[in-house]
């Protein structure tokens, strides 16, 4: 497997270009299944998870066009409603095609799918939904297998209350509500910005959403869908990720493509640690300017479901605090397995102590180079950041991980002066 081996001791300048979100393209990907006419997306980045939600679409039927961050796809084919193991096992995303499928075909075979072990993301909530909606599901031989009963073979508006907030389950539920007869009420929705970017592409083509990005969703369904182009919003992550590798190396970047709007609960802890942080717009592009101090002040975080502090955030934010001046508390409200991360930081001389889902930390003069293992996808972005300041070389393994999510990351924090390279198995 490759390895990337980090150099530390540079400072972070100059700009970089942030890629379009990966948690926004993977759903946007699946509501090609809901209409029989081509929908182009641009500002796709190009990653291993986007590359395998591709393979599961073309197996099913729907044709593929891809020329860099630009896709077509055609479901006019659609002609098989199964989402295969082995394709995947690797991609919890995969869950995404449940609702688009039932809603267009009237059934659907998806397997239970895999990804990060970062703890239990069950699927409960989307077959509530669709239970809901009128379809018969259960699970057989580890497969959501999906079922509309009614005499007219489509789905039926509903009142939903998810138990939990859940991001993948309101978007599952929105999909299939667009084809559904008459309304359909998500309470308890996901407010995430990937979310309102989903219900923007759905109603460019033909959905009637209304209250995207609070917690109550209305979706009056229609007949069929038409074609549509959309551009996929910039990763927020990606770009948090950045900041917080200017901010551990007392950096000043420019990060273009992307807007503090997606980000204000980071935004908010990287001034607190002492960062200056603005955010620029011109005719052309929209972009962010970050000026760190030589050495950061701890900052304590809590993760919560959007707008709060972003559990996808929580394992950077560890990296700095590893070297910030002052003691942090890190609470991790989200997954009950995401500090897998905190033992490789303290490969690396990190001084971190857990219990249960809160980790306290005291920032140390500096950490040193080591051999670290990349445990989920988040993780490893982590370790790429604490490498950054690391004296000598870290090592960083079993970065398929990272590659899920970043795009190009490497070379991007080249062009920011980091010495990083990959490492080919």
């Amino acid at each position: 497997m490759d390895k990337l081996v980090v150099t530390g001791g540079g400072r972070l300048t100059g700009e970089v270009a942030i890629s379009g979100a990966k948690n926004a393209a993977l759903p946007i990907l699946c509501a090609s299944l809901l209409s029989a006419e081509p929908l182009r997306l641009t500002n796709v980045p190009e990653l291993n998870d986007i590359g395998t939600m591709l393979k599961l679409l073309a197996q099913m039927g729907v044709k593929v066009e891809r020329e860099a961050e630009n896709v077509t796809l055609d479901a006019s084919g659609l002609n098989n409603p199964l989402a295969p193991y082995e394709l995947v096992k690797t991609m919890r995303a995969s869950i995404l095609v449940l609702g688009p499928l039932v809603a267009r075909c009237g059934e659907a075979r998806v397997s239970l799918p895999g990804g990060c072990a970062i703890g239990a993301r069950p699927v409960d909530q989307h077959i509530k939904g669709l239970q809901s909606m009128g379809a018969e599901v259960g699970v057989e031989h580890g497969y959501v297998v999906a079922k509309c009963v009614a005499n007219t073979g489509r789905l039926k508006g509903a009142r939903l209350f998810t138990d939990m907030v859940t991001v993948t389950g309101t978007e599952n539920l929105m999909m299939a509500a667009c084809l559904a007869d008459g309304e359909t009420v998500i309470e308890n929705a996901a407010r995430e910005p990937e979310v309102v970017d989903l219900a923007q592409c759905l109603i460019s083509m033909g959905a009637q959403i209304s209250g995207a990005g609070t917690d109550l969703i209305r979706i009056r369904g229609v007949e069929k869908l038409h074609g549509a182009s959309h551009r996929i919003m910039p990763d927020r992550i990606e770009t948090g990720t950045f900041l917080c590798a200017a901010a551990i190396t007392g950096g000043e970047i420019r990060l273009l493509g992307t807007s503090t709007g997606y980000l204000d609960a980071v935004v908010d802890k990287l001034l607190d640690a002492g960062c200056e942080i603005s955010g620029e717009k011109t005719a052309k592009h929209e972009s962010i300017h970050i000026v760190a101090p030589p050495r950061l002040k701890a900052v304590s975080i809590r993760t919560a479901p959007y707008p709060a502090f972003p559990t996808d955030m929580q394992a950077q934010f560890m990296a700095i605090n590893a070297v910030a001046d002052g003691t942090a508390i890190i609470r991790e409200t989200i997954f009950e397995n995401r500090f897998m991360h905190a033992v490789e930081l303290q490969r690396l001389g990190a001084d971190i102590k857990i219990d249960g889902n809160t980790a306290v930390m005291k920032g140390v003069e500096r950490l040193q180079g080591a051999t670290v293992m990349a445990t989920d996808l988040r993780a490893s972005a982590s370790l790429v950041v604490a490498g950054l300041v690391a004296e000598g070389e870290t090592h960083i393994e079993r970065i398929y991980h990272l590659d899920r999510g970043y795009a190009n990351i490497e070379a991007k924090m080249t062009a920011l002066g980091a010495n990083i390279k990959r490492v080919k198995a």
